[in-house]
């Protein structure tokens, strides 16, 4: 007998038929084919009081609970492993409740996706700026679980810091009702907080009230050849002299990901050909400012002092959108490509120009493989991912991949770093988190899930070793 049987009539007797699609493979895959579920209950409520009433009823028999939103997470965190769970999809929960241009306040429903939010807020001139890669179809209540970063971080900050509210209902079934939009509220613990990056271990985001911003006015793109992550540091201390908070994005962009490119799409454009180190820079300013002037002054003085050989400034939106599909393309061609382990990690921002060459010869003691390093330059989190040399695949190197990750990993901490920067732990970093993290913080955290979910049934295995 399954672990949902037993309550598998109940469910279906107190919630509508259409609660229950059928359980497609989507839902016990994820997208990189390292994790798979064995089955399960696929429950999919319209409402946050049918959320709650699955929730009670799994609550009350101890049955485990695995929560899906679009199943773009990259750590596991979506799918059940070994058990057969109840898996709760917010997909039908779709709904923008609220819109609110004056109190700059959006509330969407855990199952909008996060383009939607996007195109919400610029229905009222308003900007929702997280942004990443997958945001046709990761939603809402993944983005928040997850605490997601993306390009913007650097502006805006994480979901975290564009969450002004949520709504979640928690392990014995209640709800949490805390969608104020209110920017001080001192009330006691954040709750909001604790929930924003817990992975649905410790309860089910519903909804969230999401900050909004003016719109920028204008907004412009330019690519610039660097000589070294030294230079690309450098480079974007100036850029904020000069520019001060209308730099909205700098990406570091290695050669290997352009090689990848040219070899696997070649339909990409490539501006600059494909130096060793590049980076991409976006501006957002006012209706008073310039950023192709802006960003023209940012190149003669980035030459001057010696940072800089080439460039090109967008002339364009069209231009703009091609130096952003030269980025957003890089994790396309990686995954043609085929890595034999990819790390998202982060250090403090002043030490990326020792870490990388260092991190690089960890690799190298492992084995012969090709890096591409790329990423979030100006908040500290950089993608390093680590191929097979030509000739050779990533299957030809699977008894080496936990070696690998260790080795990063290792000069990761000791450069007093992060080993999950914005995608999570989800079941693939627990060990991780084991080895890295602070033992009194583990200690904690064990100690609250075990308060809020006492029988452990809220998404078991992730983040925190089942116990």
């Amino acid at each position: 007998m399954t672990a949902f049987s037993k309550i598998e009539p109940d469910l279906r007797a107190a919630l509508p038929p259409k609660t229950f699609p059928n359980l497609q493979p989507r839902y016990l895959e994820e997208p990189r084919g390292r994790w798979a579920g064995r089955g399960g209950l696929l429950v999919s409520p319209a409402s946050t009081e049918e959320v709650a009433r699955v929730v009670s009823h799994c609550a009350e028999h101890g049955v485990p609970v695995v929560p899906y939103g679009g199943g773009t997470g990259l750590v596991g965190g979506q799918v059940s492993g070994d058990l057969e769970p109840v898996i709760l999809s917010l997909e039908r929960m779709s709904a923008i409740r609220e819109v609110d241009a004056t109190e700059n306040a959006l509330v969407a429903e855990a199952g909008v996706t996060l383009q939607a939010a996007q195109e919400a807020a610029e229905g009222v001139d308003r900007l929702f700026p997280l942004t990443i890669a997958s945001q046709g179809s990761a939603r809402i209540g993944g983005v928040m679980a997850t605490n997601a970063g993306g390009v913007n971080v650097l502006r805006y900050g994480n979901a975290r810091d564009l969450c002004l509210g949520l709504e979640a209902v928690l392990p014995d079934g209640s709800v949490l009702r805390g969608l104020s939009p209110l920017r001080k509220n001192n009330t006691g613990y954040d709750l909001r907080h604790l929930m924003i990056g817990a992975e649905g271990t410790l309860g089910i985001i519903t909804a969230a009230t999401l900050r909004l911003h003016p719109r920028p006015a204008k907004a412009g793109a330019a690519m610039m050849v660097v000589r070294d992550p030294a230079a690309a540091l450098d480079l974007l201390n100036l850029a904020r002299d000069r520019i001060g908070e209308g730099v909205s994005a700098f990406e570091l962009i290695g050669r290997f990901g352009l090689d990848a490119l040219a070899e696997h799409m070649p339909d990409v454009r490539l501006p600059l050909g494909r130096p060793d180190w590049s980076v991409l820079i976006d501006l957002g300013l006012s209706a008073s400012g310039d950023p192709e002037a802006a960003l023209l002054d940012l190149f003669e003085a980035g030459t001057e002092a010696g940072l800089v050989s080439d460039g090109v400034v967008a002339q364009s939106e069209g231009q703009r959108a091609e130096m952003w599909a030269v980025r957003e393309s890089i994790p396309l061609a990686n995954r043609k490509v085929g890595a034999v382990s990819s790390h998202d990690i982060s250090v403090p921002t002043a030490a990326i120009p020792a870490f990388i060459p260092e991190a690089t010869a960890a690799v190298a003691a492992v084995g012969r493989f090709r890096i591409n390093c790329f990423g979030h330059v100006g908040d500290g989190n950089l993608h390093f991912n680590v191929f097979p040399v030509p000739g050779e695949s990533r299957a030809d190197h699977e008894d080496r991949r936990d070696a690998i990750k260790r080795a990063v990993h290792d000069v990761v901490h000791r450069f007093g770093g992060s080993v999950s920067a914005e995608h999570g732990v989800g079941r693939l970093k627990v060990d991780d988190l084991e080895r890295y993290v602070d033992p009194v913080k583990l200690a904690a955290m064990r100690a609250i899930k075990g308060a809020l979910d006492p029988k452990g049934i809220m998404n078991p295995g992730a983040v925190l070793r089942a116990r």
